[in-house]
């Protein structure tokens, strides 16, 4: 009997800790300069509430490249101009994509789901820096608003921060 109760513990640890998760961006790492398939990965909803639109900001200096669509959501776009203009494949491009929704779906609690968006990341950026992206994710009961933008090296802590999904900036290839 003894050797059930340290299991139980460490089954209730996980499930607290994966509540408590946050929206994960994938992968972790991608080069200025270069294509940046980014995968936003919802682990859960909102304290046992289903996830029912999720909100993405766009950062200055990334250009959406493919409108996302996700089957059972609706995609909407907020359009907007840059604060610069960036070289894109031989243009500048001087406005684009600034915010990207999905509504219409559902996301149970402890359900992973994932949403892409095909990027570019332009060469404005700077390399060895986190780029965040801003989420707000919408629940049946209750809202997420991961967009707290921690400085580069700061570590986070799981109680009362809401960080924005980041990544890491490489070199161009």
């Amino acid at each position: 009997m003894m050797m059930k109760f340290p299991a139980l513990i460490a089954i209730c640890v996980l499930a607290s800790s994966a509540a408590n998760a946050h929206i994960l961006l994938e992968p972790k790492q991608a080069a200025i300069g270069a294509d940046y398939k980014a995968v936003f990965i919802v682990p859960h909803g909102c304290s046992g509430s289903a996830t029912v639109k999720l909100r993405v900001q766009i950062p200055e200096g990334v250009i959406v490249t493919l409108p996302p669509s996700k089957a059972g959501w609706t995609v909407e776009i907020v359009n907007g101009k840059y604060a610069a203009a960036y070289d894109y494949r031989g243009a500048k491009a001087t406005e684009g994509i600034k915010e990207v929704a999905w509504s219409g779906g559902r996301v149970p609690d402890k359900t992973r789901e994932e949403f892409v968006i095909e990027t570019f990341l332009t060469e404005g950026l700077k390399p060895d820096t986190t780029l965040h992206f801003p989420v707000v994710q919408e629940c049946e009961q209750g809202i997420s608003r991961w967009i707290e933008i921690l400085p580069d090296g700061a570590a986070h802590s799981h109680e009362g921060k809401w960080p924005a999904p980041g990544v890491k900036l490489t070199q161009k290839p």
